[in-house]
């Protein structure tokens, strides 16, 4: 069993949920969350009167599934990344789970 975990801005909610239904996976949770970037600047004179960290609407969708769907929606993860060449790319990460209460089909 595995833990697939889809970071994404919120925008792409709805091509990031395609792409969970393309790779047969149909039972999974959606959370919204708010993503910070912040400034690397060494120099603090930079951002001394102003917070420089920029922050942006976004999700977090997550199911338990199989090995071979959750490989199946990296590929197709890395696949719209690649064609769309999107500013803020989807993030997907793949996570084994050791023990569980209930069998994933």
């Amino acid at each position: 069993m595995k833990l697939l975990v889809i970071t994404s801005l919120k925008d792409y909610q709805k091509e990031a949920i395609k792409l969970f239904h393309k790779a047969g996976i149909k039972v999974f949770s959606v959370s919204k969350t708010m993503g910070f970037k912040e400034d690397d600047s060494v120099n603090l004179m930079d951002s001394w009167f102003s917070n420089e960290a920029e922050y942006f609407d976004s999700i977090v969708m997550f199911s338990f599934t199989t090995e071979e769907k959750s490989n199946k929606a990296m590929e197709l993860v890395d696949s719209y990344n690649t064609e769309s060449k999107i500013e803020f790319p989807i993030r997907v990460f793949i996570m084994s789970i050791e023990k569980a209460s209930y069998p994933i089909s």
